[in-house]
């Protein structure tokens, strides 16, 4: 619920295009971290380093950036997007045992990343982990969720990845 409060309260100008709510899977990676990929991605006009997360496979309403996702919730077969929820649990590595999300900040600095999966596709993995489908999902590493610009060195990050986790999936609100 905080999640979605802090959404209402951002500026109308920041997202009042680009929300709209999708209904069905979608993974939900808020408790992930990232590991980078060697690769690039470039999101509106913009190059990031590329990260891999892997989140759990969720069903039920969420919310999405709709301009990354060429506004529709519609994903390949075998693909499922990463998008936003207001659940308050859901299964965390390394066991894939459902747990309470925690949230937590920390600073961006030059050894502690961030990394953005909202609105990304992610591929289903074959095979269930503990009775939970996970994606593997990719996104950009440093990248503002509300700007889809580079964060800055310094900037505070809000993440429900625990403490210790690789580029955890968050952002700079």
């Amino acid at each position: 619920m905080k999640k979605l409060l802090l959404l209402l309260l951002l500026p109308a100008n920041v997202f009042a295009a680009d929300l709209m709510i999708c209904n069905g899977e979608y993974a939900l990676c808020a408790a992930s971290g990232s590991t980078p990929t060697g690769k690039t991605i470039t999101v509106k006009g913009k190059v990031f380093q590329e990260g891999m997360a892997v989140c759990p496979v969720l069903t039920g309403r969420s919310v999405a950036n709709g301009a990354l996702m060429k506004n529709s919730c519609d994903a390949p077969a075998g693909k499922v997007w990463s998008l936003f929820s207001t659940v308050t649990e859901a299964p965390q590595a390394p066991t894939w045992a459902v747990a309470p999300l925690v949230h937590r900040t920390f600073v961006l600095s030059k050894t502690e990343g961030m990394s953005n999966m909202w609105s990304f596709i992610c591929d289903k993995q074959t095979k269930k982990t503990n009775n939970v489908q996970l994606a593997s999902c990719y996104g950009p590493i440093n990248e503002s969720p509300l700007t889809n610009g580079h964060v800055k060195m310094g900037s505070t990050i809000v993440t429900d990845a625990p403490v210790g986790t690789l580029n955890p999936v968050g952002g700079n609100f």
